[in-house]
């Protein structure tokens, strides 16, 4: 687990992932002649997106590189960049001018009734600052928990696949948390130049009263998306095969890039495949090591199988 540790302590907020990109190049040379194919990487003229491409593609996996974070106003306030959990104490961390920085969350109600969020510091830093979580790895026999598992754990994931995948392509997107932005012309890049048209969505989900920590992987049904019902079909039949433990999901709410490529002018088939992460959005996000081991095989038997 010592890279998802490393990727975990990147701060590579929502329009801010080019250091995530640096990691995964600087990653790939030291060790993409390990790897079973190497494969072609285009870094070029997609901004901080990066797509890897090995032999002769059918199947796409997209997992995005950003994360959550916040934004230096004025006067100490901060504005949220995606949903962060924002109570007070929470540490923060980033680097302006001056230099690095650590500070806290502090939040205050204003005469108006209107809720504000600051960060508690004796100086003020520079505005547009970005501040994210400060890494706190923790690890047990059963669970990890470090800020950023959201979506850090999808893009391992992906490099996990990325060692022995033989025909595939990884997509590593950016701007998911905010909404999406990326996805589009990715989508549009790997249909219009190798006629791939199905793709999996690498990242986490929820632990809810249907989805529970240590009981596999889980394939989604739905969120706010709606995957082709006989895609997601033929993923459970490969995994009910398998015996590879997993758990369906049914929610109306929450997203992913496969909201964006379904909502892309090209007919792609999606589906979402996670761990399960309890404390979603805050410096805790939890996964049971079990979750993690059952998802990165299911996504092996899959980009071989679909």
């Amino acid at each position: 687990m010592e890279l998802l540790q490393k990727l975990c302590s990147i701060a590579a907020p929502s329009g801010n992932e080019a250091p995530m990109k640096k990691f995964i190049l600087d990653y790939l040379n030291e060790n993409m002649s390990n790897f079973k194919v190497k494969p072609i990487v285009i870094s070029d003229g997609i901004q901080d997106c990066l797509i890897l491409k090995f032999g002769k593609p059918k199947t796409a996996v997209f997992a995005h590189l950003d994360s959550i974070g916040f934004t230096v106003r004025y006067d100490k306030e901060l504005v949220k960049i995606g949903g962060p959990k924002s109570y007070d104490g929470i540490k923060l961390v980033g680097k302006d001018s001056i230099g690095e920085i650590e500070t806290e969350i502090y939040n205050y109600e204003d005469d108006h009734g209107n809720n504000h969020i600051e960060y508690l510091l004796d100086r003020e830093i520079d505005r547009a600052t970005e501040l994210t979580f400060k890494p706190n790895w923790r690890e047990d026999d059963q669970f990890i928990q470090c800020c950023y598992m959201d979506n850090r754990l999808g893009v391992w994931n992906a490099l996990e696949i990325a060692k022995t995948l033989e025909n595939g392509i990884i997509c590593f997107s950016t701007y998911e948390e905010i909404g999406g932005g990326s996805v589009g012309f990715l989508g549009k890049y790997i249909y219009e130049k190798w006629g791939v048209n199905q793709a999996l969505i690498s990242d986490i989900t929820w632990v809810t009263k249907g989805i529970k920590h240590g009981e596999g992987v889980v394939i989604s049904r739905r969120d706010s998306g709606l995957p082709r019902r006989s895609y997601v079909d033929r993923i459970i039949e490969i995994a009910d095969k398998s015996n590879i433990p997993y758990q369906i999901e049914v929610e109306s709410t929450g997203g992913s890039d496969g909201n964006q490529l379904q909502k892309s002018p090209y007919p792609f088939d999606w589906c979402f495949i996670g761990a399960p992460e309890d404390f979603v959005h805050s410096p805790d996000e939890k996964v049971h090591k079990n979750d993690v081991k059952h998802m990165v095989e299911l996504y092996q038997l899959l980009m071989q199988k679909l």
